[in-house]
């Protein structure tokens, strides 16, 4: 199957899936997601499955990139803050459906593979940097929405304040991969109102001391 027949499969099993902000699917559906896998896998990128990238990290399946975009509720006037640059993948999808995306990825090789490709697609609209993602970017805050990609064991207290009033935080909750689920946070002037969107399987959240191991 060539990469436009998996293009189309991909969309219409999105679909089915519950998955129907149109915005969400167009951009799924111009990000090569072949740049951002392993040579090895390059024959899966449009199939509907997470696979491995370096630094023991995975690239995630599309329908959950799906799920999580869409429950951001996104417009392209908005700032978001992206925890887990990984292979970049998520990051580009962002990137179509808002004014500026900051990303934070805490394994230094990670981000400078991902900051090449996102180049190669002339993305021009992220900021990233390496850093503990459980920190947040204050020096960027508040940010009308924010998206953690690596499962937490409870909502990270600097990210909920680095959310502005009114804003969206979608991440996955759970110290056991076995429990983990999606929620999706909303800041109002009271404080945090959590809404629990199902489950899914993530890597953990790390906190403290970043990859040091390829130079910045």
């Amino acid at each position: 199957m060539n990469s436009e027949d998996g293009r189309v499969r991909l969309i219409l099993e999105l679909r089915h899936a519950g998955i129907d902000d149109l915005r969400v699917l167009n951009a799924i559906e111009r990000v090569p997601r072949e740049l951002f896998v392993p040579r090895a896998f390059a024959h899966q990128a449009w199939e509907n499955v997470a696979l491995p990238i370096d630094c023991g990290q995975t690239i995630s399946q599309p329908a959950i990139v799906g799920r999580m975009t869409e429950a951001l509720r996104l417009d392209d006037r908005m700032k978001v803050l992206e925890i887990g640059t990984g292979s970049g993948y998520q990051t580009a999808v962002l990137s179509y459906l808002c004014r500026r995306v900051y990303t934070i990825e805490r394994h230094r090789e990670l981000l400078q593979q991902a900051e090449t490709r996102l180049a190669l697609l002339r993305r021009r609209n992220i900021t990233a940097r390496p850093g503990d993602g459980a920190l947040g970017w204050p020096e960027q805050a508040p940010f009308e929405r924010i998206l953690v990609t690596a499962a937490a064991i409870d909502i990270p207290p600097k990210l909920s304040k680095q959310l502005a009033v009114g804003g969206i935080m979608v991440l996955p909750i759970g110290d056991d991969a076995k429990s983990q689920r999606i929620v999706r946070v909303l800041r109002d002037e009271s404080g945090l109102n959590i809404e629990d969107l199902g489950p899914v399987k993530f890597v953990p959240l790390i906190s403290g001391r970043t990859d040091e191991r390829v130079a910045g």
